[in-house]
């Protein structure tokens, strides 16, 4: 079930620092101030989802993993892009493959400034922007943006399990370490030296791993994959058989966010697909 950022404070921060550089960036270019909001509830312009709406994609990896994906009707894509493109507002200009481009050029500007705003609390972060689909993952976390005022741009905001996990995790990660210790009184001088004794172990990693313990994630197995023409998908139809670029004895992927986790073999067990693992992917990979 998808939440609203009020039960997520950590990523509620992180949604808002995206929305909050958004909004400077455009106010930059424009030459005036756009206020921005996050809101906890869709706004009329974003309650139903459109075939128009531009969908773009924000994954993160380094030090905090995950994905991110921003809704975009096609009237407020169109918005921001004549602000990027300093070009005036225009309420009958259609979604062009260059309105597009700015877009996602935009993006990718304001994603190396909000993977520096974050950098002092969570480290090395790389953002890469692209075009998606509706994502195929379930939402962990929702919220809704609005940049500027008459016209307001809108922007539907959906974070994945993993990276709302993530945001928890190096926030409550950081509470549990133990506070500094006053530095001891120099010794006499003719005071003896104890032996140091052996450091006992933080249980920060024990901490860290047990906070995710009860978090759902949702695993995709994928069997290969094929390159299209838009023609060819047209011309899809009960019965068509669509070659894969994959051999029958080549290891099935595990996917969790988009992101192998492990390969292996298919079986069946009572009439239910399975898969025996064959390989896990290394950690950090």
């Amino acid at each position: 079930m998808t939440d609203d950022l009020t039960n997520h404070a950590e990523a509620a921060q992180y949604v808002q620092t995206w929305s909050d550089v958004l909004a400077q960036v455009l106010a930059e270019i424009a030459g005036a101030p756009l206020p921005s909001a996050v809101l906890p509830e869709a706004p009329p312009e974003l309650a139903v989802p459109s075939e128009t709406d531009l969908w773009i994609a924000a994954a993160s990896s380094g030090s905090l993993r995950g994905e991110m994906t921003f809704r975009l009707p096609a009237a407020s894509a169109v918005h921001m892009a004549r602000i990027f493109m300093s070009e005036p507002p225009d309420p009958a200009a259609e979604l062009t493959a260059d309105y597009r481009d700015a877009v996602i050029e935009l993006f990718r500007q304001i994603s190396g400034l909000v993977a520096t705003a974050i950098k002092a609390s969570r480290g090395e972060v790389q953002i890469h922007i692209d075009f998606s689909a509706a994502p195929s993952w379930p939402a962990a976390s929702t919220a809704w943006l609005r940049i500027g005022e008459n016209p307001p741009a809108w922007l539907e905001v959906q974070l994945s399990a993993a990276l709302t996990a993530g945001l928890r995790t190096e926030t409550q990660g950081a509470a549990a370490e133990p506070a500094a210790m006053p530095a001891d009184p120099a010794p006499h001088p003719d005071a003896s030296v104890p032996e140091p004794a052996a450091a006992e172990p933080s249980g920060s990693e024990e901490v860290n791993l047990g906070l995710l313990m009860d978090v759902e994630l949702n695993v995709m197995l994928r069997f290969g994959s094929r390159s299209l023409l838009l023609r060819d998908v047209l011309d899809l139809h009960p019965g068509t058989v669509v070659d894969l670029d994959r051999q029958v004895q080549e290891p099935v992927d595990m996917l969790l966010d988009g992101r192998i986790v492990a390969r292996g073999e298919i079986v069946v067990m009572d009439g239910t697909y399975g898969l025996r693992i064959t390989e896990v992917a290394p950690a950090g990979a």
